[in-house]
């Protein structure tokens, strides 16, 4: 396959992703330990950053390996990237609305233990145009893990349980660590992704 079907757009786009990924699920995981109200807090936050900062330069090293990439030769992949990015940038505008959104009507009902599922809600509903918008079929998986954990968490588990004299808030926990796990997953499979992309193009490169 020739340099020019695999821009270098494309390959920092699934750098992009995976350095996505690192961050908000390393977030997701901060509220998961929020929710345990201190207990294994040290342990938990280390482990979750470790995964972020592995996850984190994975998509860094495969944005500096595929600058050897050009776009000269697809100036129409390198369009069509730029329209991706703008459409992404109001889908995750968005997103950031309707958060915001559901947290003001949380917070003044005094229902603040229904925002974090809620969000995973509307975080796993925009992975679906996500999918749609860059033609990566796992974001269908991940948005629709995030929308199912929301409801489980939801319909099934208890608001709050007391274990070992910790008051652990169910909801925030369950849905945070199982928001990051879905997450960081994800990364995982789109770094493998954008490796095997950076590899076609590389390979193309040498035998044109």
């Amino acid at each position: 396959m020739s340099q020019n079907i695999i821009p270098k757009a494309a390959v920092r786009g699934t750098a992009s992703g995976v350095i996505f990924m690192a961050f908000f699920g390393t977030l997701w995981a901060g509220i998961g330990i929020r929710g345990l109200q201190g207990w294994g807090f040290l342990w938990l936050l280390i482990f979750s950053l470790l995964i972020g900062v592995i996850l984190l330069i994975g998509g860094i090293v495969l944005i500096m390996n595929s600058k050897s990439l050009s776009n000269e030769r697809a100036e129409g992949n390198s369009q069509r990237w730029k329209r991706k990015n703008m459409w992404f940038g109001i889908i995750f505008g968005l997103e950031g609305v309707l958060i915001a959104i559901a947290a003001g009507i949380c917070g003044s009902t005094n229902h603040l233990d229904l925002f974090v599922p809620v969000m995973a809600l509307i975080v796993g509903a925009h992975f679906f145009p996500l999918a749609q918008l860059f033609q990566v079929k796992i974001y269908y998986i991940t948005g629709s893990l995030l929308c199912l954990l929301s409801a489980i968490a939801l319909f099934t588990f208890p608001i709050n349980v007391t274990w070992s004299n910790y008051q652990i808030m169910v909801w925030w926990t369950s849905v945070g660590f199982g928001s990051a796990l879905i997450l960081w997953g994800t990364g995982v499979a789109v770094w493998i992704t954008g490796h095997r992309l950076l590899n076609r193009a590389l390979n193309g490169s040498k035998e044109a």
